[in-house]
């Protein structure tokens, strides 16, 4: 049984959201604010976090990075702040999706699916690609720039290791979307192209191998 935190000093949303879960056969757990958050991850694990940011004692960005100090669980954010800052910063920190209050549980619950399914699946590749100073780790999930190991956000490896398993093909702003964050995005295709911002900005000299398609998408070229 997958388990559950929901982080929320809302009553309310947090019985609501638990209903649900619980009907899906999630374990649920609670916690009223980010403080209560953080200790209970210290001792106890989740398969995922839904973490409201605007909460008393510790926001919710602040407990997302005092977490992921000694745990790697998946986060989904919840705020009433729909601004692309609010969405970047939270992706920066490594949350994987983010909904805007107010929501439907129905989603929360698809969500909540496709990010945890996401996370058990492990990769089997078993190997690295050079692409000159770029190296890429599946198996170890890292990259190195220059011999230099590069920090990326969770959905910053997941697109360019997807990319890099299509070398070389065209790929659409949607089939990014549905491939990485697995879900329908209501047609929100900024996401993507924020992404591949900071995803640019990680690979320093070798930004250039991620080529823009003038009103299509991406993809990742090189030509050996």
């Amino acid at each position: 049984m997958y388990r559950i935190l929901i982080v929320d000093d809302e009553e309310k949303i947090r019985e609501v959201i638990k209903e649900y879960g619980e009907f899906e056969g999630y374990s649920v757990t609670e916690a009223s604010d980010g403080m209560e958050a953080v200790n209970i991850c210290k001792s106890e694990d989740f398969d995922i976090i839904i973490m409201d940011i605007m909460m008393p004692r510790l926001d919710g960005y602040s407990a997302v990075k005092e977490i992921k100090k000694n745990k790697d669980i998946p986060v989904l954010m919840l705020s009433a702040r729909g601004e692309e800052y609010d969405k970047l910063f939270g992706f920066e920190i490594g949350i994987d999706d983010y909904v805007v209050k107010p929501f439907s549980p129905k989603e929360i619950m698809a969500r909540i699916k496709v990010i945890i399914n996401r996370s058990k699946a492990k990769e089997k590749t078993n190997k690295k690609i050079i692409f000159k100073g770029l190296v890429i780790d599946f198996d170890g999930r890292n990259v190195y720039v220059d011999d230099e190991k590069v920090d990326m956000t969770p959905k910053e490896y997941d697109l360019l290791f997807y990319m890099v398993r299509n070398k070389n093909i065209a790929l659409t702003r949607e089939k990014l979307l549905n491939e990485i964050w697995g879900y329908d995005f209501y047609g929100d295709e900024r996401t993507v192209d924020t992404h591949i911002k900071m995803l640019r900005n990680s690979l320093g000299n070798y930004r250039d191998f991620i080529v823009t398609l003038r009103g299509l998408g991406y993809k990742f070229e090189y030509n050996e």
